[in-house]
């Protein structure tokens, strides 16, 4: 290949084109060589050169210089690997760039794969990722006002006096989900390659919920199995047995996945830990505590997977208080079911309105981060009404 450069400086180009979509890479030492082990070097100059929205062969041929018999192959194989989506549309497929975040980098660890040295990246993600929280990823990620994704709440715990829109409920997320698939956790697979396992004993496979064009995606090329909608129904239900947090889109129609996440692997939550009080956007519920019931015993601090429970030396040398950091609280109800004497319940809290779909979401997203762009408006628009009919 003569269009590109060798070696590391030839990531570049990737890297700037990785950069146009809302969630963007810092660059680093650390991340050049991520892309390194995941993409080859055709590779990377083929996905530097993807326009914003979705493309054809005919057009990749075109952007690339490279004959549609060589280009296809190559295409195929990085649709294998999750570094790019292909959407069989109207007879034609189509190809997709996936960002790094939430995309390539989750797809590495959903399923077994011989062909990459999985404990280095394991170690090189989670740097990459947990380094500096003021810095690097960690700002790029939960830098923007408005969070890439929101938390959904424990329906049975909601009062009687309170009505949950369907966008707020994880079960009706998947009843009105045309289609629905689980997968590898990213984040407990890659854990297991850094010789740690879950502390609340959560599964590594069969746990996280892909929708829609994702689940076809996925299913497609290996990295998730296609279930019913009871059956997805009851990875909800065995989830919150383990008072594991549910995590969507932050969108109102259409979410893509329903990930099931604790507070020891999971990014997104770890990202709020770290100081990020506003990184995932929090349910219309907060949890309250009565105090005259409550006896101290922590179960409940113990479920909450965001450290929004604290428990407090009281006046009474015999029992602890607890505190609820509602700064923190994303409303999730896992910890209610943790409490022995039924002290904890969940009440209303007014929230912003999710974004209607992913298209205002990116814009929105690009707009506060101030990297709109007419181009990128234009591209954004043509990508996602072509895909989710929008």
């Amino acid at each position: 290949m003569g269009h590109h450069q060798e070696g590391r400086d030839g990531l570049v180009p990737l890297i700037d084109r990785l950069n146009k979509y809302p969630i963007g890479l810092f660059d680093n030492d650390k991340l050049r060589r991520i892309l390194e082990l995941l993409f080859t070097q055709e590779e990377a100059f083929i996905a530097s050169r993807f326009p914003l929205q979705e493309a054809t062969l005919p057009e990749l041929c075109r952007q690339t210089g490279i004959a549609a018999e060589r280009l296809l192959p190559v295409l195929e194989q990085m649709a294998d690997k999750g570094l790019i989506m292909d959407l069989p549309y109207g007879g034609v497929t189509y190809y997709l760039l996936m960002p790094g975040l939430i995309g390539f980098f989750e797809f590495t660890f959903m399923k077994q794969r011989a062909d990459l040295p999985a404990e280095e990246l394991a170690q090189l993600m989670t740097e990459y990722l947990c380094g500096d929280p003021g810095q690097g990823q960690g700002k790029e990620f939960f830098g923007s006002k408005t969070p890439l994704t929101r938390s959904l709440t424990y329906e049975e715990h909601i009062p009687v006096s309170s009505v949950i829109t369907t966008y707020e409920s994880a079960r009706e997320i998947i009843r009105q989900s045309d289609f629905g698939a689980v997968g590898m956790c990213y984040c407990r697979h890659k854990k297991q390659h850094l010789h740690e396992d879950c502390r609340k004993g959560a599964p590594v496979e069969g746990i996280c919920i892909s929708l829609g064009t994702a689940a076809r995606f996925m299913t497609r090329r290996g990295f998730a199995e296609e279930r019913t909608t009871d059956q997805l129904l009851a990875v909800i239900d065995r989830a919150r047995g383990l008072h594991l947090t549910h995590i969507t889109d932050n969108i109102r129609h259409r979410p893509s996945f329903i990930c099931n996440c604790c507070s020891c692997c999971c990014e997104l939550l770890g990202g709020i830990r770290q100081g990020f009080a506003g990184g995932i956007a929090r349910a219309a519920f907060t949890v309250g505590v009565d105090q005259g019931s409550c006896i101290g015993c922590g179960l409940c601090a113990q479920a909450c997977n965001i450290a929004a429970l604290d428990m407090q030396a009281s006046g009474s040398a015999k029992k602890r208080r607890l505190a609820i950091r509602e700064n923190l609280c994303l409303g999730c109800g896992a910890c209610i079911g943790a409490c022995p004497t039924g002290s904890l319940f969940l009440q209303p809290a007014v929230r912003p309105l999710p974004p209607e779909n992913k298209k205002d979401l990116f814009i929105k997203i690009l707009k506060e981060k101030g990297r709109l762009t007419p181009f990128l408006v234009s591209g954004i628009k043509k990508k996602i009404s072509r895909i989710f009919g929008l």
